[in-house]
């Protein structure tokens, strides 16, 4: 083979080799201050309904046991079953540390190292504090076991090669935490909180593109409509009837949401305080408070 060819040969497969070492690289985020003696199980308990965990973790239509194991949920990409997380050692998470817990939460890998589908919202977990982290594995910690394991996912090829999750990571990504507006209230940074960490909306109200990621405007409508402020304005919300339908009423068209959302209101919204509902929709129909 001509030199020039071999030299060109060499310098593609080694442009292979750097790329593929950049897109394999770890996706790391800040480093959490944990610490589990001063952890609030019991504002762990109010988390549990503020992140969605029963709503995806619980098989309710199927009377399943609390947090172990969620129904099966459809995907363009396969069959994603929510997993066990009771306090089982074995079924469960009952035999993870709590610096586990929050590199699933935080980084979406879990303790024997792989990588978590991004069907498990981690790119909105982690703008959790280190506190509520803490108090959401104490409270976990707490939960009955439940000596089941869940079913494993469908996925078909190529999207069951776990390894390729960490091209996806580098390429949409970016670990981090939540930091308040200085220039907005108490309130509304409260509401941005929630609805873009713990409350993870836009898991499924953002768009995805082929491989999962996310790349247009946050709320713009994925599997679930648009929540921007201008299109529940067009819908007819204000904050009364925002917070009138999270509380478990009806939407301004007086119809009852249906599907997964029903769902959501019935095992998260409708337990959450006043104070939250009130910043959510502060945030979400982006009010000067």
């Amino acid at each position: 083979m001509p030199r020039k060819r071999l030299i060109a040969l060499g310098l593609i497969v080694l442009a292979g080799l750097v790329t593929t070492a950049f897109m394999l690289r770890p996706v790391n985020g800040p480093v959490r201050q944990l610490d589990l003696a001063s952890a609030n199980p019991a504002h762990g308990d109010y988390l549990i309904r503020l992140g969605g965990c029963v709503a995806c973790h619980t098989d309710t239509r199927n009377d399943g046991a609390f947090l172990s194991g969620g129904a099966p949920l459809e995907s363009p990409f396969g069959t994603f079953v929510a997993p066990n997380i009771t306090s089982d050692p074995v079924h469960g998470i009952g035999g993870w540390t709590l610096e586990q817990f929050a590199a699933a939460m935080s980084e979406g890998i879990a303790p024997d190292g792989s990588h978590y589908y991004p069907a498990f919202p981690y790119a909105n977990y982690t703008l959790m504090s280190d506190a509520d982290i803490a108090d959401l594995y104490a409270a976990l910690q707490l939960v009955p076991p439940v000596a089941a394991s869940a079913a494993d996912h469908q996925i078909g090829f190529p999207f069951n090669m776990r390894f390729g999750l960490a091209a996806w990571k580098n390429l949409f990504f970016a670990p981090a935490r939540f930091e308040p507006d200085p220039n907005r209230s108490g309130l509304w940074n409260r509401g941005a909180y929630i609805v873009n960490g713990p409350g993870h909306c836009g898991a499924c109200h953002t768009p995805r593109n082929f491989i999962g990621g996310q790349t247009a405007e946050p709320l713009s409508g994925g599997d679930a409509p648009a929540i921007t402020a201008e299109a529940l304005t067009v819908l007819g919300y204000d904050r009364e009837w925002l917070e009138e339908v999270l509380e478990g009423g009806v939407t301004p068209s007086f119809d009852i949401p249906g599907g997964t959302m029903a769902e959501v209101i019935s095992e998260s919204t409708t337990h959450w305080t006043q104070d939250d509902i009130a910043a959510v929709a502060t945030y979400m129909l982006d009010i000067e408070d």
